[in-house]
This record gives C-alpha cells, structure tokens and sequence, in this order.
C-alpha cells in the first residue's frame, strides 16, 4: 500500500476559489468542453443502465419494482457525474499552487476541484433514493461497487501495517474511509476517485501519528517485512 502524499486538493479548492472566480477565468482560457454525439450519448447511457442493472442484480432484492427504482436512480446518478465531469473539464479551474504543499496543481487536482463543484442535489437524491429502498448494508454495498471495494481493501492493508490495532483505532480509520468511500461516488472515473481517498487516508495517518504511532516507521517495517520474505522465498527455492 502505498504512502499518501497528497494532503491539500480540498485546501487547493479554496485557493481557487480565492483568487479567481471561475467566471472571469474562462473569458481568458478555452475550456476542452467534452461533447457527445447522439450516437456517443446514447451509448454512454446505456452503458450507465447497464452498470446500474448489473449492481442492482447482485443485492437479489426479489422485487422488481423496487429494483427498477434502485437501478433508476443510481443510472441517474451516474450520468450527472458524466455530464458535469464533460461540462466543467479541468481548464475551468486556474492553473495554480497547492497552499498547503507549495507544489503545482496537476490536472488531476484541477478536474477534481472542477467536480467538487457540483451541485449537492445530485449526492443528496442519490442517496436518498437508496435509502428509500434499501437498507444501510445494501446502501454500503452499492457504495463498494462505485468505488470498488476500496474500504475493504485499504483497512485489510492497514491491519497488516499497524501492529496490535486497538478497537478504537480500527473504528476511526474505518469511518474517515467510509466517508471517503461516499465522497468518491461524486467523481467520474478511478483516478479521481483514489484521490480522494488519499484525503482521508492521509488524516488516518495523521490520526495514527498523534495517538503515539509513527506511520513512518510502522510502513517501513511493514514493506522491510515483505522484502525479508521474498529473499527468504527466494533462496528457499534455489536450495529445491
């Protein structure tokens, strides 16, 4: 698992914001406004459907007008983050630094800023929507499929870095990466979706830091760990 290293994309919005409105930024730039054909569209949206049927279909919920309201709105959902992510391209946002870290912005961390943006009627509905129909475990599972598995993933790592891990500690990194995990269902595709995940795993390890842990050298132990293996495997198998 790899370290976080970047700390400041919510901190980089507030520059922008500061600085710069996007209104007067865009008289002087030519945003790569995203378009589709009809044709482009009405695959894209399929594909949406698609996605949403195939998610649905795996909770077996065994009633299908509750599954065709479930697959609705996640569809939904999935086509506004695409037309938004389309319509406001990283361009809108100015080419500036990061406050926190001094560095450049990336066109990651533009598109991003440019994303969050977006409306907070289209979380607000999609959620609500899942919670009309579903349980808190089916609303989670489909949280999974958008983001694939990426809390299960990353706390299963963090169980084999952090020694001894006390119940407090799993709960704590557990819930920022479920807020993680509802956060990055706003976000178009996996590379912005695995940044803001870096968010909130960067305050889990400022969490870990300031509780008596050292991220540092627990994730150095952790790597040196698996190296002496893969030499221990190594020489094992030339001695066959």
């Amino acid at each position: 698992m790899k370290k976080s290293i970047k700390p400041g994309i919510l901190g980089a919005a507030l520059m922008a914001a500061t600085l710069f409105s996007f209104d007067a930024f865009s008289q002087t730039s030519a945003p790569a406004v995203q378009t589709m054909s009809a044709e482009q569209k009405a695959k894209s949206d399929a594909d949406q459907q698609a996605k949403a049927a195939e998610w649905v279909s795996a909770l077996k919920l065994n009633d299908a007008a509750k599954e065709a309201r479930v697959k609705q709105v996640i569809a939904t959902h999935l086509k506004a983050v695409r037309d938004w992510h389309n319509e406001h391209p990283y361009t809108t946002v100015p080419a500036g630094i990061n406050p926190v870290t001094g560095n450049k912005l990336s066109e990651l961390d533009r598109q991003v800023i440019a994303n969050s943006a977006m409306p907070k009627t289209v979380h607000e509905t999609l959620m609500s929507g899942l919670r009309k129909d579903l349980t808190e475990e089916q609303v989670e599972a489909i949280l999974d499929e958008y983001t694939i598995g990426k809390v299960a993933f990353t706390m299963k790592a963090y169980k084999e870095i952090v020694p001894n891990m006390t119940a407090e500690e799993e709960a704590t990194l557990l819930k920022n990466l479920k807020q993680a995990r509802e956060q990055a269902i706003d976000y178009k595709n996996m590379n912005q979706i695995s940044a803001i995940f870096e968010i909130y795993k960067t305050k889990n390890e400022q969490y870990l830091n300031s509780n008596g842990r050292s991220w540092r050298q627990m994730y150095k132990d952790y790597t040196n760990a698996i190296k002496a293996k893969k030499a221990a495997d190594a020489a094992a198998q030339k001695k066959q």
